[in-house]
């Protein structure tokens, strides 16, 4: 996955994108910025094969899971950004000209390189290599790669990078019929978080979040929902809290299921009656089916 390699090719600077010239002496020469060119290309993200053992790489333009691509380039001597840009699969005014590939120049120099691909509208929060957030948006499918990368010479600089997926998911299957009147869900984790470390893909908050989903199906049937969770290790157990609510968000049923076993790359799927104020939570039979890495399901 950590593949580079130098080609001379070279490439215009995206307009949107932001490149700090460095002022460092150890990446100057004569006091005059020497620069190099340097072009990313994002080869795929890595994905598990649904129904087969393995794992393949997919490209980001093929995969509909990834709608945005960011990458930056920090100087290892103190942490500066150098350099950050963000592709927008959707973008009707993007100024690049293949999604997932990047040009720019660097001064010379030792770096960091973070590519984050991942879906949704809103773009990652990156300031570091170990320091990353969705904020108060939801967490979306994120894969990430970071590379160490020295530019010792004006030659032309080509990188490539494989992404892995770096969080896990909760899916919620419901046995019974939504009624008209719950309108949303509130999901609630005690441990996990939206605060991420794009290096190691560990949560750096590890004290729980709430989702709220919003249904935009037709009521009178059984629901799916879920979401995406970083976990401090890469593997958590948790206890999870699944609320219903109206339009007004008056919470209408609360059931807690308690030690939920999380695993990154793996959705793990909650199957019970989500509306029956009366049905008690008993913990049913344990199976294992292709998914990601591979569903855990448990019935509640």
């Amino acid at each position: 996955m950590k593949n580079l390699f130098f080609l001379a090719v070279i490439c215009l600077v995206a307009a949107a994108c932001s490149n700090e010239e460095s002022m460092d002496s150890s990446v100057n020469l004569s006091g005059e910025q020497v620069m190099a060119p340097v072009k990313v290309r994002i080869d795929g993200v890595t994905i598990s094969q649904e129904g087969f053992n393995g794992r393949r790489a997919v490209s980001v333009n093929d995969y509909t899971g990834v709608k945005m691509v960011t990458l930056a380039f920090y100087r290892v001597s103190d942490g500066t950004e150098v350099y950050k840009c963000t592709h927008i699969k959707e973008d009707p005014n993007a100024t690049y000209t293949t999604f997932g590939e990047f040009s720019t120049s660097l001064p010379l120099g030792s770096y960091t390189m973070v590519v984050l691909a991942y879906s949704g509208n809103h773009a990652i929060t990156l300031t570091s290599p170990t320091a990353a957030t969705y904020g108060s948006n939801q967490v979306m499918d994120t894969f990430a790669d970071t590379q160490e990368v020295v530019v010792n010479s004006i030659s032309a600089v080509n990188l490539s990078a494989t992404l892995d997926r770096i969080v896990a998911a909760l899916g919620v299957q419901s046995t019974d019929i939504r009624p008209t009147e719950i309108t949303q869900m509130r999901i609630t984790y005690t441990k996990g978080g939206k605060n991420f470390n794009p290096t190691t893909g560990a949560a750096t908050v590890d004290t729980g979040f709430q989702n709220l989903i919003v249904h935009s199906g037709s009521a009178g049937s059984t629901i799916y929902a879920g979401g995406f969770l970083f976990l401090a290790t890469d593997e958590e157990t948790m206890n999870v809290t699944i609320e219903t609510l109206d339009a007004q968000q008056h919470v209408i049923t609360t059931k807690t299921v308690n030690d939920v076993p999380l695993k990154r790359n793996r959705v793990t799927i909650l199957t019970g009656a989500i509306y029956d104020v009366n049905a008690s939570i008993a913990v049913g039979s344990i199976q294992i089916n292709s998914g990601w890495l591979a569903d855990f399901n448990k019935e509640f």
